[in-house]
C-alpha cells in the first residue's frame, strides 16, 4: 500500500535552483568582462620558452605576473576570476601552430610593383585625441598671448589628411578611424558619472567623468571600430609630445625636442591583477604582434630620426612603467589603452615638443609648402615634415619584405 502511494504521487515539483553567485572580476574602467573562451583558438600557438622569455622581457615589469600565471612544462594556467583558471597549452619549440589574426604581415602580401611598396596593405589612420571644442576638457590645449592656441587633437587630424593621399599613392588602402574634430563615441560625460563615483581618482565627480570620457570611452569607440569594421593590417597612432606646461593660458616653453616610440608591453603589477588586462595581453603575444610592431617601429624610427635629428626621449629605470625595446633609445614598451585593445600592431608616435621653443614656433608657422624661414631655420611645415616622415618609414619596411614584382 505505501508503494502504491508513493508511485501514484510520481516526481514532486522542485523549487528553482538559486542560481550561481556571480564571480568577482576585477576589470579596467568601461572594460567588458573578457570571454575567455576565444583564447582557445590560440592552444599550441606558443612555446613554453617564447612565452617566458615575452611574458618577463616584454610584457611585465616585475616577477608578479606569475601571481596570475602557473606555467608548468607543457601549459600554463591564467586566473580568470578568483578559484577559476584558464588552461593554454605549449606548443612544442618548432612546432607552433600559426595563430588566427585579421593582420597580415609582409609575407603574406606577395610580391608589390616597384612603384606601390604598399600595394594591398591595410592601414588605419588614429589621430590622436579629440581637439576642436573638447581639447581644452582633454588637457590637450595651451596657449601663449598673442598667439594660436595649440590643440593637439587638430594637429594630429591635419597629419592624417597629408599622410593618408601619400600612402594610397603607394598603393595601400587607408582609413581614418576619426575624420573631425568630434568623439567617435556617441556617449558623453554626464552619462558616466554613475561609473565616475565609483573611481576615487583625483578631481571632481565632473572631472573623473570627463577623464573616462576622453581617455577610456572614446579609445574603446575606436577599438571597436579598428576591430570589427576597418581589420587593418597597421594602425598608426599619430601624437604630438609635449613636457610639462604649467598653468595653460601662459605656458612654459621649454629649450629642446625629442621622439620616441611606443609599442604595447611593459604591464604594471597593479595591470597584471584586472583580468581584461590579462585577456588583452594574451591575445597581443599569442598572434605574435611584438615581433611584427618591433621590425615596423625600427623602420619607421629610423626614418624619423634621419629627417628631423631629435634626440630619444628616455624613461628612467624610477618610471616602473616602460621597457627600452632592442636597445633601441627610441623604443619603448608601455601598456596603452590603444595599443593595448586594437588586435594588430600599431606604430604609436610620439615626436616634436609642442611646448618647446622651436616646435612651438614651426606650430604657429601653420602648414605650408617647400620650405620657409622659422626659428632661424629654414624648413618645412611640421606637419608635412611628420607625414613625410611616417610615409617614407613604412616604404622603406614593405620595399625591403616585399619582392618586387
Amino acid at each position: 500500500m505505501i508503494v502504491l502511494f508513493v508511485w501514484l504521487r510520481g516526481p514532486q515539483p522542485q523549487p528553482p535552483a538559486s542560481p550561481a553567485p556571480a564571480v568577482s572580476v576585477s576589470l579596467s574602467d568601461l572594460a567588458p568582462i573578457p570571454n575567455w573562451l576565444e583564447i582557445n583558438d590560440y592552444q599550441s600557438t606558443i612555446s613554453r620558452p617564447a612565452f617566458l622569455r615575452q611574458m618577463d622581457g616584454v610584457f611585465t615589469v616585475s616577477p608578479a605576473w606569475r601571481q596570475f600565471f602557473q606555467v608548468n612544462d607543457d601549459h600554463v594556467l591564467v586566473t580568470t576570476a578568483p578559484g577559476e583558471t584558464f588552461r593554454l597549452r605549449f606548443a612544442p619549440e618548432g612546432l607552433e601552430s600559426a595563430p588566427p589574426r585579421f593582420w597580415r604581415k609582409p609575407s603574406q602580401l606577395g610580391p608589390a610593383a616597384p612603384e606601390k611598396p604598399l600595394e594591398g596593405v591595410k592601414i588605419a589612420i588614429d589621430p590622436g585625441h579629440i581637439g576642436g571644442r573638447w581639447a581644452k576638457m582633454e588637457e590637450r590645449w595651451f596657449q601663449i598671448a598673442g598667439s594660436q592656441p595649440v590643440q593637439e587633437g587638430d594637429m594630429t587630424l591635419a597629419v592624417a589628411k597629408l599622410l593618408k593621399p601619400q600612402l594610397e599613392a603607394m598603393g595601400a588602402t587607408v582609413t581614418l578611424v576619426r575624420e573631425q574634430t568630434e568623439p567617435v563615441t556617441p556617449i558623453r560625460p554626464e552619462m558616466l558619472r554613475e561609473e565616475a563615483d565609483k573611481n576615487n581618482g583625483d578631481g571632481t565627480l565632473a572631472q573623473r567623468a570627463e577623464r573616462l570620457f576622453y581617455r577610456t570611452a572614446e579609445i574603446r569607440a575606436r577599438a571597436k571600430i579598428v576591430n570589427e569594421t576597418i581589420k587593418p593590417d597597421i594602425v598608426l597612432c599619430l601624437h604630438f609630445n609635449a613636457d610639462a606646461w604649467g598653468n595653460p593660458n601662459a605656458p612654459t616653453l621649454v629649450p629642446a625636442d625629442h621622439f620616441h616610440m611606443i609599442l604595447n608591453g611593459a604591464y604594471t603589477d597593479d595591470e597584471v591583477a584586472l583580468g581584461d588586462q590579462r585577456h588583452e595581453l594574451l591575445l597581443k603575444m599569442l598572434q605574435g604582434i611584438h615581433d611584427e610592431e618591433v621590425a615596423l617601429a625600427t623602420s619607421a624610427a629610423s626614418a624619423f630620426v634621419e629627417r628631423t635629428a631629435m634626440p630619444p626621449y628616455i624613461y628612467t629605470a624610477a618610471s616602473g612603467r616602460a621597457r627600452n625595446v632592442d636597445a633601441n633609445p627610441y623604443l619603448w614598451a608601455r601598456n596603452l589603452l590603444a595599443n593595448r585593445i586594437y588586435h594588430c600592431p600599431v606604430l604609436y608616435y610620439e615626436p616634436y615638443v609642442m611646448n618647446s621653443e622651436e616646435d612651438h614656433a614651426r606650430i604657429q608657422a601653420g602648414d605650408y609648402d617647400g620650405l620657409r624661414e622659422v626659428a632661424g631655420k629654414r624648413r618645412p611645415s611640421i606637419f608635412r615634415e611628420y607625414a613625410d616622415c611616417v610615409a617614407l618609414g613604412l616604404e622603406r619596411y614593405y620595399r625591403a619584405q616585399r619582392p618586387a614584382r
